[in-house]
């Protein structure tokens, strides 16, 4: 009894304590469970692919704007855009969308620069309606110098997010019209901690491509890098081209690596698709809102060499991923097949059938670079 009664007052003082709190939550009312319980409000998802399109101003930039119903949403829903350079003018084909539960519909919005859209990078902000409920999402557009008059260059993706210690990659693509020579690219805003390589440095083919590699130490930044091609036409007149494409350091997070190959062989006029894998080393998952694919350069079997065959990058091309951002990758090791990806919308690369002779690309292997961005959730 001693041992009992002589517990002091504090000891009894919180064991009253205990017993009152168990006592309220015991006596909750009924209403206070109900709430606790509620079905998640219907709502919707508004997702745009790609992340960015880098143009040439006066030309269109064209993504797909895909609206997901959430929770049994049913309903109407307009679309708008936000955030416009000026003059530039936007358009939605269809203009809104109609939604059952589950279900997901898509429209197609074209951004219309002129030859006086101030050139930079701008932050689009898409938006979807249905009476007092709203969804949004971001989409970059860079806005590029107009050509020469010889060739221009644009670049895919437009912008690209990197972890220190990691690397990432920008496809150029060339247009010429009066530019048969070789091209060269050169560079300009490049970080601290950051270095730039292009490959092929110097081109004669409608590609090439910018690799850009973080130290371990590289601070976080955000910044615009600037591209130029430049080169002669027939009459050795010098021609120039410009790009800008934005480059972001993260502060945190593990880089996600990326990799894949072709299904089968390629022949002359045959286009295959990639199929990727994405590893994942971060504890949660990860949404992909950014993935591109170029070719860095071609390996020739020792027949091709021996005899002087030549086979190149310019004998081949690359169909981007098509489908809608942002990209579910769960922690660990995923592909597009285990992520439900329809392999019409992976991304393919082709042999061009050209009328040069070939051989030289039989039994070669393509070097590819792959590069992506995203968050984790």
């Amino acid at each position: 009894m001693r041992n009992l009664l002589g517990a002091t007052p504090q000891g009894l003082g919180r064991a009253v304590r205990i017993a009152v709190i168990t006592l309220l939550g015991v006596m909750l009312p009924a209403g206070a469970l109900f709430a606790a319980g509620q079905t998640p409000k219907p709502s919707f998802t508004v997702q745009v692919s790609p992340g960015s399109q880098s143009v040439v101003r006066g030309s269109n930039a064209v993504y797909a704007v895909t609206v997901t119903s959430q929770n049994g949403f049913a309903g109407a829903v307009a679309l708008s855009v936000g955030a416009l350079p000026s003059p530039a003018t936007a358009s939605f084909s269809p203009s809104g969308l109609s939604l059952t539960p589950g279900s997901s519909s898509t429209s197609t919005l074209t951004v219309a620069t002129t030859s006086s859209t101030p050139v930079g990078t701008y932050s689009l902000q898409i938006e979807g309606t249905s009476g007092k409920t709203s969804a949004s999402t971001g989409a970059g557009l860079t806005v590029n110098y107009p050509l020469s008059g010889s060739f221009s260059v644009t670049s895919a993706p437009a912008s690209l997010s990197i972890s220190p210690g990691s690397s990432g990659v920008y496809g150029l693509a060339i247009s010429r019209s009066n530019m048969p020579g070789p091209i060269s690219f050169t560079v300009s805003g490049v970080p601290s901690g950051v270095s730039a390589s292009f490959s092929p440095n110097s081109t004669t083919g409608p590609s090439s491509s910018l690799q850009i590699t973080a130290s371990a130490s590289a601070p976080a930044t955000k910044t615009t890098l600037y591209i130029v091609g430049s080169g002669q036409d027939p009459s050795g007149k010098a021609q120039y081209a410009y790009a800008s494409v934005q480059f972001e350091v993260l502060s945190n997070g593990k880089a996600f690596a990326i990799t894949g190959g072709l299904v089968s062989p390629l022949a002359p006029g045959l286009s295959k698709p990639l199929a990727l894998s994405f590893s994942n080393p971060n504890s949660q998952p990860l949404s992909i809102t950014n993935l591109s694919v170029t070719l860095t350069g071609v390996t020739r079997a020792a027949d091709a060499v021996s005899k002087g065959l030549p086979c190149s990058i310019a004998d081949y091309a690359v169909t981007q991923y098509s489908g809608p951002y942002p990209l579910a990758a769960p922690v660990g090791t995923s592909s597009f097949a285990s992520m439900g990806v329809p392999g019409s919308q992976w991304p393919k690369v082709s042999m061009l059938d050209t009328t040069a002779n070939q051989d030289g690309c039989k039994g070669a292997t393509l070097l590819l670079g792959f590069s992506g961005s995203g968050q984790g959730n």
